[in-house]
């Protein structure tokens, strides 16, 4: 009986290892399946969303995964316990942000400059890298292009039934959001006409705008609330608001339409600037035709001397390098130096920033060196001109905002420190030493007898303590952030940018005193004093000229050094962001890179 128990039964045995062998069939067949068909369906939601979609959902998932990355990695190894460690993690944070807004491009790309024009309040691990997230992107295929323009106008970009007489296929530039062609209108007698630069927005970019302007409001709020715990959001609204019009040409050739107006209206301007003319019949919401410039651009530095026929400057490596610009004059004459100079050159823009600043209130808010050109006067060939060109980004500028940064700019040079901190207050600014450099760009000391002690601290800090420190400050400085003018972000960039103009040209001209000029002109046109008023008004006004006339002898001191030593030494702008860096160092905890701006 036991033998018989312990014999195995055949069949029995053979059926058990049939069974469970044919269930691991159907398993591994399941799972097999499964994975294809999650296969086929990703791969058939990828196709979907990257052709009919313009792989928002793509772009999304990557935006959030990195900042879910980015926000864990601060999480866990922003502690005073790897303090050492911590320049390598901002390093790390800085790599992945670039790479996520070139990866995307389009609007984030501007989101990237966003970030970058504030690079002061970045660790300086990411500030040089923000400065180099240039808006230029690859070209999309020409017959991407065709197919806007056909849709547009119901025509092709050229030939017999065509919209232009000539249509250049390969773009002369490509940005973000939309690329530049040349073309050539039809002429009235049925001849070639008029060389225009026509401008078409990538078909991509209108799809993804919403969705990225989404994932950018969620990404800030989560940051704001759950990660950082820095105040960031308030500003989001009002950058997506002043983002949407960028997407829409006709806004943007009624702003290029308004601001010609303004400069034909002020003849202090109406000779030296020029605005390109637009074709509103050859423009719609993702077209725009404008009049073509053969110029020099600002970019290009070595062809602005050689225009101008100045020697050429060696500044430090810092400064911007040059960049030769599609259909450049190549072609003036050497021999014949052309009025001006670069001294003109700036006071030119500086004159003109000042008057959409503190008068017209309508301010151009990318100044960068590519949206500039300067060219021989066409109607005075000896003479300059500056244009002007890409007109999609304007911010407006309110009465009282005016004259509160007119009065902010004269009280800064008069030592006028009641109204410095009554303008403060009203804009829910705390921190007024570092409110008044942040404008001036220039080092400013309210009477703060406790620097000195607070530079000494600041070089025993670890760079955990180093990290932490301009949270604090920031945190005093945006004291009421409702109160704060959002104007102020566009502003300060469109200053900031003219300061690197000027910079890059060997600093020709005193941008403080022009500026400072122009507002206490402003307030004089503007206010109705009385007699207490006015004595007091007169009273620093004396202290204002006295800091005035101060301020140009050291501008004028430093060129004169230059010229007596022969040597490359710092320019007056390069002295004043020097002494910008080291403050914010020592009192703020905020450390710049030299290179943060360039570009």
């Amino acid at each position: 009986m036991y033998y018989f128990l312990r014999r195995p039964i055949p069949w029995c045995h053979r059926t058990f290892s049939t069974i469970v062998s044919s269930r691991r069939v159907s398993i591994s067949g399941a799972f097999l399946r499964g994975a294809g068909y999650v296969t086929l369906l990703g791969g058939a939601r990828y196709v979907i969303d990257r052709e009919f979609n313009a792989s928002t959902i793509v772009r999304n998932l990557r935006t959030f995964w990195t900042c879910a990355i980015i926000a864990a990695d601060y999480k866990l190894n922003f502690t005073p316990g790897k303090s050492d460690s911590i320049s390598a993690l901002h390093e790390r944070v800085g790599d992945r942000l670039l790479n996520l807004f070139s990866s995307n491009g389009g609007l984030y790309v501007k989101f990237g400059q966003a970030i970058g024009a504030n690079a002061a309040l970045l660790p300086k691990p990411m500030q040089a890298k923000f400065s180099r997230l240039f808006d230029d992107a690859p070209q999309v295929p020409f017959a991407d292009i065709a197919r806007v323009l056909q849709e547009e106008f119901g025509r092709p970009p050229s030939g017999p039934d065509g919209i232009f007489a000539e249509f250049e296929e390969t773009a002369v530039a490509s940005a973000s959001i939309a690329q530049v062609h040349r073309a050539r209108l039809k002429g009235e007698d049925g001849g070639p006409g008029d060389w225009v630069a026509v401008k078409i927005q990538k078909p991509a970019v209108a799809k993804q705008m919403e969705p990225d302007l989404a994932a950018f409001r969620a990404v800030m709020w989560i940051y704001e609330h759950w990660v950082f715990d820095m105040p960031t959001y308030f500003i989001v609204d009002f950058i997506c608001d002043h983002l949407r019009p960028e997407l829409d040409f006709v806004n943007e050739s009624q702003n290029s339409i308004h601001t010609a107006e303004l400069v034909a209206q002020d003849s202090s301007l109406a000779e030296r600037v020029y605005i390109p003319k637009v074709y509103p019949e050859y423009s719609t919401k993702r077209v725009l035709t404008a009049e073509w410039i053969r110029g020099v651009r600002l970019s290009d530095r070595q062809g602005i001397l050689k225009l101008m026929g100045e020697p050429s400057i060696d500044l430090p490596s810092k400064s911007m390098t040059s960049l030769r610009s599609p259909g450049a004059l190549t072609d003036f004459d050497d021999s014949q130096r052309l009025q001006g100079g670069t001294k003109w050159v700036m006071q030119t823009m500086i004159d003109l920033f000042n008057a959409q600043i503190f008068r017209w209130g309508w301010l151009h808010c990318d100044p960068h060196p590519g949206n500039i050109f300067v060219r021989p006067h066409p109607l005075h060939p000896r003479r300059l001109q500056l244009v002007l060109i890409d007109h999609g980004l304007y911010v407006k500028l309110s009465p009282e905002f005016r004259r509160q940064y007119a009065e902010l700019w004269k009280a800064l040079l008069s030592v006028d420190v009641d109204t410095l901190l009554r303008v403060a207050k009203e804009w829910g600014i705390g921190a007024p030493d570092l409110f008044a450099s942040s404008v001036l760009l220039k080092p400013i000391s309210l009477g703060n007898k406790s620097g000195k002690t607070e530079d000494k601290e600041a070089l025993k800090l670890s760079q955990y303590e180093a990290s932490m420190r301009p949270k604090g400050k920031l945190r005093n400085f945006l004291v009421d952030t409702d109160k704060m003018p959002k104007e102020l972000v566009f502003v300060g960039r469109n200053m900031r940018i003219v300061q690197g103009n000027n910079q890059m040209l060997g600093s020709p001209v005193n941008r403080i005193k022009i500026i400072d000029l122009t507002a206490a002109d402003a307030i004089a046109r503007s206010e109705d004093l009385s007699f207490s008023g006015r004595v007091r008004e007169r009273f620093h006004e004396g202290v204002f000229y006295t800091v005035m006339a101060s301020i140009d002898a050291a501008f004028w001191l430093s060129h004169a050094w230059k010229w007596i030593t022969g040597s490359v030494v710092d320019t007056f702008e390069d002295e004043l962001d020097r002494q910008m860096r080291e403050v914010a160092k020592t009192q703020y905890g905020i450390d710049i890179d030299p290179s943060a701006y360039d570009g």
